[in-house]
């Protein structure tokens, strides 16, 4: 599991040699000892982000010589973060969503799903929320395993934020999954396996539990956001091949 430590206002989540792949800033597969969560200040707008990330490791005291990890960003202070661990896996979570991102699928003005809609409500450059999930296991996964465990984590913290929050996600949000190369292989990382279960329900306590500390009276602000999007337009929906 993941040795963490907290300095500055960044997280560092330590395991040698680690499998990570990442959809944040600088995103796709790394091999590393460690990931990175950093907290930002309010009214921060660095875009020079590689370098941000850099000077904030340094003036933690992380040693940075090694290979670097994936790091997040969030408005969020890191005493909300909150780890969950079952069987094989563990996730920490930091969570927050002034910027949601809602998704209506029901639209009772428009019943026609073939008619096209070009409209979108689009966000401004505000990024107090974000929820950041970095989930792991101490498995080595198969190739497509790794993705997958993602792709699990991020359907987890959808479903929790909907129960919780009414909304999906924000627009600034990533997700991290990692795996150990070194541990007992598995194949598969989807929801029936003993990896995909175990990463469901670790990603909906974590999230749950960070939005509990970070909203301690239950008001999420969706109803009067800071910043977010709604996605409302509908796209043209045709069928592949005729339907005989």
């Amino acid at each position: 599991m993941f040795e963490a430590t907290v300095r500055d206002g960044v997280c560092r989540l330590a395991r040698p040699n680690t499998r990570w792949l990442s959809t944040g800033h600088a995103g796709g597969e790394h091999r590393a000892d460690a990931a990175y969560n950093c907290t930002v200040p309010e009214g921060w707008h660095r875009t020079d982000l590689d370098a941000y990330v850099a000077e904030r490791l340094d003036a933690a005291g992380f040693d940075t010589d090694a290979a670097t990890g994936p790091a997040l960003l969030t408005g969020v202070h890191q005493r909300h973060a909150r780890r969950a661990r079952l069987g094989p896996v563990e996730a920490v979570v930091t969570a927050g969503v002034s910027n949601p991102a809602a998704l209506p699928v029901h639209d009772r003005r428009r019943r026609d799903h073939g008619a096209g809609d070009d409209s979108v409500t689009t966000a401004d450059d505000h990024h107090a929320g974000t929820v950041n999930v970095v989930v792991g296991t101490t498995r080595a996964l198969a190739p497509g395993a790794l993705p997958n465990l993602l792709t699990v984590a991020a359907e987890a913290k959808a479903a929790t934020l909907l129960d919780r929050v009414g909304v999906p996600g924000t627009t600034t949000d990533a997700v991290v999954a990692a795996c150990d190369p070194a541990g007992d292989p598995a194949q598969f990382s989807g929801s029936a396996t003993a990896v995909g279960a175990a990463a469901r329900a670790c990603v909906r306590d974590a999230l749950a539990a960070s939005l509990a500390s970070r909203y301690p009276d239950g008001d999420y602000g969706v109803d009067d956001p800071e910043s977010g999007v709604v996605t409302d337009a509908r796209a043209t929906v045709s069928a592949l091949a005729p339907d005989h």
